[in-house]
């Protein structure tokens, strides 16, 4: 069976997104593994230098089997899929030491899990999923689809999925991937192509055109359509189209920035994250084609 991998840190948020999880799993037909990385509890220099008691170990690793079983149970009160599938490992659980990334990349490396899903914010400034740690080094340094989710965001059918794009050819492959969710919702697909106001070529019209004609053949999904979305700044469109497009997911491809942009913090996905208030699926540049 595939998977779904949900990284929690047990606050409200993080179980939020197992919520919604164990929701999207049951209409693609997968498992969930529930994952929680016990960090070291040092950050000095001398931590890699000092033993760590294994007595600590054997506590930390305790106290989280037990958290990761209670929100299995929790999550199969929940759902009627994952209770009446639990005698087939429906929902699975995983702990680890190290960093969340790492923990997470491992994980996904040996199940070939098809996404991870976690919660966009935490609980408080001690909460280990607050935005500019973990989501954001997840945005960045993930080779795998990541689905996160605003703390406020309740799972319902997936109707209508946004698909932001500037009509770079290598986004086709990605929309191919993504149409294959779409199907297990007969969702539509919006190519949305953001620009700045000040875009105008001659020839955008044919751009466009040989754009959606490479989409239509490789994706062959009927329900596929095009916005052209113009804002005073792209991040101004990405904010309109998230606000006002009537849409379920918003999916971005996450590309690596240049000199000058990493210079300046330019990163259109990990802004939106900061206020999004819908489901954002991030795929990182160079993703080979996936079918979930």
């Amino acid at each position: 069976m595939k998977t779904i991998l949900v990284p929690t840190d047990f606050s409200g948020p993080a179980k939020n997104a197992a919520s919604y999880a164990i929701n999207l799993a049951q209409n693609i037909k997968a498992g969930l593994i529930l994952c929680h990385a016990i960090k070291i509890p040092s950050e000095t220099p001398m931590a890699a230098q000092v033993a760590w008691p294994l007595e600590d170990y054997t506590s930390l690793k305790a106290d989280a089997d037990k958290e990761l079983e209670q929100l299995s149970v929790t999550l199969q009160q929940e759902s009627p899929y994952a209770k009446a599938a639990s005698g087939h490992n429906v929902i699975t659980t995983y702990c680890d030491v190290g960093e969340v990334v790492d923990v997470v990349t491992g994980k996904i490396d040996e199940e070939k899990s098809v996404m991870v899903v976690m919660g966009m914010s935490g609980a408080g400034a001690m909460s280990r999923f607050f935005l500019g740690s973990n989501t954001q080094d997840m945005i960045g340094d993930a080779a795998f689809p990541v689905l996160l989710i605003p703390s406020q965001a309740k799972y319902h059918p997936v109707t209508k999925i946004a698909f932001a794009t500037d009509l770079n050819s290598s986004d086709i492959e990605m929309i191919h991937s993504v149409a294959s969710l779409a199907r297990y919702f007969n969702a539509e697909l919006l190519i949305a192509h953001v620009t700045d106001e000040k875009y105008e070529t001659g020839d955008e019209k044919q751009q466009v055109e040989a754009f959606l004609n490479e989409v239509t053949c490789k994706a062959n999904y009927p329900k596929i359509y095009y916005r052209h979305i113009k804002g005073t700044g792209i991040m101004r469109g990405l904010d309109w189209l998230s606000e006002h497009g009537v849409i379920d997911m918003l999916v971005m491809v996450h590309r690596k920035v240049n000199p000058l942009e990493r210079l300046f913090g330019i990163s259109y996905t990990k802004k939106l994250s900061h206020h999004i208030e819908i489901p954002l699926l991030v795929l990182p540049e160079g993703l080979p084609p996936l079918h979930f």
